[in-house]
């Protein structure tokens, strides 16, 4: 019983900020759950949830749907994320982690120091996001917060922003989904009771980003989005 209380804790605080963020959901829980039950397992578990925060983020936000600019970034961004993988696969042994650590952390900092610069919102600005989005995804490991990098980099509006965030990584979860079950990975009854009791919580916990991004003020939106860039980037450069 404290284990699936903790549990709905754990989802509750990574669904708020995952969703506040547009990334992140899975840096603060796949940690903790792979102290306790296999990394397969774990990463089915979370991949659930995070599909279920997909869909909040798209009911929550859906003001601001700007389907050019998901099917621009989003399109080329899951094609290259194959490749990226397939580079991946030929750099092992690489630090690829920190090396992602290593071009966050500059990547805040630039931003930090440019609080006015933007990309161009058009279509071939972001087709060339979203492939270099997947790619780094592909090769890093970390999609949510690559994706969350690129995406800042247009400063966009706070709904557009997570709006679109959550329609590309809908479709990444339902596709890893079904890899893992596919692959023979199943969540045993405890986990399972557990899941059923974390979907609604993690329905609240998007109600209540959404609640605090009403709050925020869009001047700091992006500054907000780049402090944890810079928490995930000192952990990946960390452990």
């Amino acid at each position: 019983m404290t284990e699936i209380v903790l549990l709905v804790v754990l989802t509750l605080i990574a669904t708020a900020v995952g969703t506040s963020t547009g990334f992140g959901m899975s840096t603060i829980m796949v940690p903790v759950l792979t102290v306790f039950v296999p990394l397969p397992v774990t990463l089915l578990f979370v991949g659930v949830i995070h599909l279920f925060g997909d869909v909040w983020k798209m009911l929550l936000f859906r003001k601001g749907a700007a389907w050019r600019l998901i099917l621009g970034f989003g399109i080329p961004g899951i094609a290259a994320s194959f490749l990226g993988a397939a580079l991946a696969l030929k750099a092992r042994g690489l630090p690829l982690e920190r090396i992602l650590g290593l071009f966050l952390l500059l990547y805040v900092g630039f931003l930090f120091t440019n609080r006015k610069w933007s990309l161009p919102r058009n279509q071939a600005t972001a087709v060339a996001g979203g492939t270099l989005s997947g790619l780094s995804a592909g090769l890093f490991g970390v999609g949510g917060a690559v994706r969350g990098a690129f995406l800042a980099a247009y400063d966009l509006p706070k709904d557009v922003y997570i709006f679109t965030s959550g329609v590309i990584a809908f479709f990444i979860d339902i596709t890893r989904i079904s890899q893992y079950l596919l692959g023979g990975i199943e969540l045993g009854n405890s986990l399972l009771a557990a899941l059923i009791l974390c979907i609604p919580v993690s329905f609240a916990g998007a109600w209540l980003a959404r609640k605090f991004l009403d709050r925020l003020p869009q001047n700091y939106f992006r500054m907000f989005v780049a402090g944890f860039l810079f928490l995930v980037a000192v952990r990946l450069l960390v452990w």
